[in-house]
């Protein structure tokens, strides 16, 4: 039976050595699923259907099915559960929520954290902030700044821009009275699940401003980090500027 005889089955790319669109089986399949995922057909939290019922969608064998999941999970886009299945990844669940949180205690004590809105209002779009957002110069954008405190003590000042026509309806009083972590409100109330990030890091000394609000001294060392994050189809949804006071944390990477 032809591929287009089922429209809901991903068509995989001819494989012939000498076709431009060339690439592993696998690398094609985890393609597919990424479309998927982008196309919302499984929501986070949700499980996706087994191995063998997408061997059978895509017409593939599903040890390559597996290679492809085993992908996506490493790349925590994805969770395996023993014995339940695998599941869309969700920033509701800890372990994925921290993972784009990599300030870490020096002591390795868990803190409590409370994070404070302290201003959100739409805005027309910086030049650089427009451009790391692929939005065209003055376009609308919902602009925040939070204070993460743990265990009562300022610790990161973040300044956040979003696309403003993906975040209608952000306000301070929505965050306020949601109380879900960013991430986990972006995707639960938006839809977006931030799937990856790129950093960059810079040590700065504290403004008087910054220095009011992280209670330090001015020109008190600080961590900068600007981060882009990305949904699906390696599209930026957010820009975030933070300061990360450091005198009793690390910032802790993974390099594979």
């Amino acid at each position: 039976m032809s591929e287009s005889t089922h429209p809901d089955r991903g068509h995989v790319p001819d494989r012939s050595a000498g076709s431009a669109a060339f690439s592993p089986l696998y690398q094609q399949i985890k393609g597919l699923l990424l479309q998927s995922l982008d196309r919302g057909e499984w929501k986070p939290g949700e499980a996706i259907p087994s191995e063998l019922d997408l061997a059978a969608r895509f017409q593939v064998s599903q040890g390559t099915v597996r290679k492809a999941i085993d992908e996506l999970a490493a790349d925590n886009l994805l969770v395996r559960r023993q014995g339940k299945g695998t599941f869309v990844a969700t920033h509701h669940e800890a372990n994925v929520r921290f993972r784009f949180l990599r300030l870490t205690p020096d002591d390795a004590r868990q803190r409590g954290s409370a994070s404070q809105v302290l201003d959100c209002r739409r805005v027309k779009a910086p030049a650089d902030i427009a451009a790391l957002l692929d939005l065209r110069n003055g376009e609308a954008v919902v602009s925040l700044r939070r204070l993460l405190s743990f265990e009562d003590t300022p610790t990161i000042l973040d300044d956040i821009w979003l696309p403003g026509a993906v975040f209608k309806g952000l306000t301070a009083e929505s965050m306020q009275r949601l109380r879900s972590p960013l991430y986990a409100l972006f995707e639960s109330e938006f839809g977006v699940s931030m799937v990856r990030a790129d950093e960059k890091i810079k040590a700065v000394a504290a403004s008087d401003e910054q220095a009011q609000l992280l209670r330090i001294e001015p020109g008190a060392p600080l961590l900068r980090v600007e981060r882009v994050s990305y949904t699906y189809g390696d599209r930026p949804m957010e820009v975030r500027r933070g300061l990360y006071l450091t005198e009793q944390f690390h910032y802790r990477n993974s390099l594979n």
